[in-house]
């Protein structure tokens, strides 16, 4: 099965920052991911000039669709990402965070559709309240918190 590549558009330097980050984790995901930081001095038609080569790049021969990542809905790097997608060959998902990256990176090779549920799936598991407790086996001392303070 052809792979997916993967586009980061956001707010800088978030989207280099995580494409760096994915990086970290996969090391080899360079090619097929790509990141476009929508600068506060550019106007909207400058940065979608710019994804637009990146969309080129990324969509190259054995690709088969480029997810397009963004941060915020309604905010910029949405609005130019609404402009490159055509729902078939690529697909908008806002919200991006690294669990939704790594699970899309980790993913690729489904088809679009199946790339869109695992992304959103990934980004919405990966947040979480942690609560505070004591490790196993391990007495709590006396400044501990409250024994009731992790309970949600």
């Amino acid at each position: 099965m052809s792979p997916t590549s993967i586009l980061i558009i956001a707010h800088a330097p978030l989207a280099h920052a995580l494409r760096s980050c994915a990086l970290h984790v996969f090391p080899d995901c360079g090619p097929f991911v790509g990141a476009v930081d929508v600068q506060p001095n550019l106007s909207p038609d400058e940065t979608l000039g710019s994804a637009r080569i990146m969309l080129d790049q990324l969509g190259g021969p054995g690709i088969k669709g480029v997810l397009v990542l963004t941060d915020i809905f309604g905010a910029t790097p949405c609005n130019v990402a609404h402009k490159l997608v055509d729902g078939v060959s690529s697909k908008l998902v806002a919200g991006v965070n690294l669990p939704m990256l790594l699970r899309s990176v980790s993913y690729r090779h489904e088809t679009l559709d199946a790339l869109v549920t695992r992304a959103v799936a990934g980004g919405t598991q990966g947040v979480m309240q942690v609560a505070i407790t004591a490790p196993q086996n391990q007495a709590r001392r006396k400044n501990d918190q409250d024994k009731y303070d992790h309970q949600q």
